[in-house]
């Protein structure tokens, strides 16, 4: 028997972002709100609300057509 995990264990490319947007902005290279640094931690969530959103009013609409 083998016990192999076929988890990643790596960050995704939104940290990876977050982190280097940060470290920028600690450091004073650039002078970006905190929500622009924090961004690439939120665009995955927004868009799935998003598409969750227009599937629902999708289906709303298909089922009265």
């Amino acid at each position: 028997m083998s016990n192999k995990s076929n988890s990643s264990g790596g960050i995704g490319l939104g940290m990876t972002l977050f982190l280097i947007f940060m470290i920028l902005k600690l450091t004073g290279y650039i002078n970006w709100s905190w929500w622009y640094v924090t961004l690439p931690l939120w665009a995955p969530l927004s868009l799935v609300i998003i598409l969750s959103g227009i599937m629902v009013v999708y289906k709303y609409i298909k089922r009265y057509d």
